[in-house]
């Protein structure tokens, strides 16, 4: 379930408001969403990485690991990609790159450097049909061998949309539009720490550090909470 950008947006003017630290205006409040978001997003790989597979938590609903996967499988994408002359196309949207199929024979392409490929090529185990490979050339595409497979498919993690607080102008007022605007994508247990992240952000990129100290220190004590 995604997480409503207006209901976050209406909990950061609260919070501001209270702290009487000033108003955050639409075009402030969706640059700050975005970079709050992303941060979140970015933190659920290294959250990810640092999580001791031996210590599991035996709660059905506190599990460390499963949450970390649910948060992430939101994210989990696959997408067929035609090849053109040994090159396809990586997706516009593509975060991080997972297995490569070829989507005729379901064969699972192997990833070879840029220096692997060159000496493959030029000995007798080069890739065949049978033992297909590719190069990542870079974010934008890569690099089929043999070159005659025709396409093949693309498991990988997508980056989140941009979040955006869509809004008319009415009697000089920002009214919400459901319409123009993107909810955030994030896991729903995340909504409390975007609040406070886009808070902190704040005090940074806009210049109000009363309301980056308070979200820095909401921040803090989420978090030792969560370790208790």
């Amino acid at each position: 379930m995604a997480i409503s950008i207006d209901t976050v947006y209406q909990r950061v003017l609260a919070l501001a408001n209270k702290e009487q630290r000033g108003y955050i205006t639409p075009q402030e409040f969706n640059l700050l969403a975005n970079q709050a978001q992303l941060e979140i997003f970015e933190q659920y790989f290294y959250d990810e990485n640092q999580t001791d597979k031996n210590l599991k938590n035996s709660t059905e609903f506190s599990n460390v690991d499963e949450i970390l996967d649910e948060k992430i499988s939101t994210f989990k994408a696959k997408v067929a990609v035609p090849v053109t002359a040994g090159q396809a196309p990586l997706p516009w949207d593509l975060y991080r790159l997972g297995m490569v199929y070829w989507t005729n024979k379901e064969i699972e392409l192997e990833q070879l450097t840029e220096e692997e490929a060159l000496y493959l090529n030029l000995s007798l185990s080069k890739p065949t049909r049978d033992f297909p490979a590719y190069v990542r050339v870079d974010n934008v595409w890569i690099r089929i061998y043999p070159p005659n497979i025709n396409n093949v498919s693309v498991h990988y993690i997508k980056i989140p949309k941009n979040p955006k607080w869509g809004y008319v102008v009415v009697n000089e007022l920002a009214l919400y539009n459901a319409v123009t605007s993107q909810n955030f994508e994030l896991h729903k247990s995340d909504e409390t720490e975007l609040v406070y992240k886009i808070l902190s952000l704040a005090g940074i990129v806009i210049a109000k550090p009363g309301l980056g100290t308070y979200g820095d220190q909401q921040i803090t004590g989420q978090k030792t909470q969560e370790k208790q």
